[in-house]
């Protein structure tokens, strides 16, 4: 196994690891947090008791998300009676996999050099580096829209295979909002390339560990602070959560657009929401709030402001950049789920309403003071 094979399969592992670590433990924060928000203790009814004890391990109610990944897998696989086999089939893994495959593009770190963490595998790796990104390409923001639009394609296909009139309508629904939110996304976007003049998600990430206006951390929220939050609304509108659920509105169209689907098909769903859930977090830490670096910080350390420099070892550079990054994911995470919890669920009228009357003016607003701002700048 060559060195730079070996370093790609400890990205993907790590990758895989993580989301879906992430997917299962957001199942609890969102009960969790509910139950916090509600004032009440929340789920802690399942437990493992260690043998021959009447000692009952709780953990604050963790093994829920075990006993619901348990009873998935368990769970017959009912399936229509009419229904379209192939697009059935492939609904689930459509929507799913597109999800996981944005995450190759995301930087997750610096640039890491195993000769000089490992100083015994210096001659291993001859000096070389590599960043933290399993895919380092220069058109990462392209890749992130073209893999989000085939999860487009899972939900309608899941919705029309399913020959059930509660599933086409939430196809349909999933269909129309998903590409009206994602047409603001992409104006937001286009902001931070004419700032950054990339669309490479670990240049964007390097060009926001400078500062702003002499003191500032040059994160793309303190340049773009509208886009920011339009982009945030448009993401959680992507992944059809409340307030903007309709896709899958349970008190009208029972689960929406896969109502037909049990065991583990329904499962790759709910865990696509869930895995979406730390995507995007991931990409509006990447674009607004610095990536992987704190304030100030660089590969080599921090450059305060004023010029003051704080070196750090390569060791500790990577162990802050990925704890770093990790933290601002959860805090990203948490945030959306806050929302799920306090906003009521918009009518179908509205919620079309609220992206091409409200939001898109206000993105093409956004990017055209952007283009101006840049022009006059220079």
């Amino acid at each position: 196994m060559t060195p730079d094979f070996t370093i790609l399969v400890v990205y993907i592992a790590y990758a895989l690891g993580l989301l879906l670590t992430l997917g299962a433990v957001l199942t609890w924060v969102e009960r969790k947090q509910a139950a916090i928000m509600s004032d009440r203790i929340g789920a802690n009814r399942a437990y493992l008791r260690i043998p021959f004890t009447q000692v009952k391990l709780i953990w604050w109610g963790l093994f829920h998300g075990m006993a619901d990944g348990l009873k998935l897998l368990l769970k017959e696989d009912f399936k229509p009676r009419a229904y379209d086999q192939l697009a059935y089939t492939l609904g689930p893994w459509l929507a799913f996999t597109p999800v996981m495959l944005v995450f190759a593009v995301i930087p997750f770190g610096g640039t890491l050099d195993p000769g000089l963490l490992f100083p015994g595998l210096a001659d291993t790796f001859g000096g070389r580096t590599y960043p933290m990104q399993i895919a380092p390409i220069d058109a990462g923001l392209l890749v992130v829209f073209a893999f989000s639009g085939i999860s487009i394609i899972g939900a309608m296909l899941a919705g029309w295979s399913s020959d059930n009139k509660f599933s086409m309508l939430g196809a349909l629904r999933a269909g129309a909002q998903m590409i009206s939110y994602e047409l603001v996304m992409g104006l937001t976007v286009l902001g931070l390339i004419l700032i950054y003049g990339t669309v490479d998600l670990d240049s964007i990430v390097r060009q926001q560990s400078g500062t702003a206006l002499g003191f500032l951390p040059a994160w793309g929220i303190v340049w773009q602070p509208l886009g920011a939050l339009l982009f945030l609304v448009a993401g959680i509108a992507e992944n059809k959560r409340i307030p903007f659920d309709l896709p899958e509105a349970e008190s009208e169209l029972i689960s929406g657009y896969f109502t037909e689907y049990s065991g583990m098909k329904q499962g790759l769903f709910m865990l696509s929401e869930f895995v979406e859930i730390a995507i995007i977090a991931a990409l509006f830490v990447t674009l607004f709030f610095g990536g992987y670096n704190l304030p100030w910080m660089s590969d080599a350390g921090f450059t305060l402001p004023g010029g003051a420099v704080l070196a750090m070892s390569h060791g500790w550079v990577v162990l802050v950049q990925l704890v770093t990054f990790l933290v601002k994911v959860l805090l990203l995470c948490s945030f959306q789920i806050l929302v799920r919890w306090t906003l009521p669920r918009f009518r179908w009228d509205q919620l079309l309403r609220f992206a091409w009357k409200f939001l898109l003016p206000l993105a093409i607003i956004n990017l055209v003071v952007t283009v101006g701002a840049v022009w006059a700048i220079g």
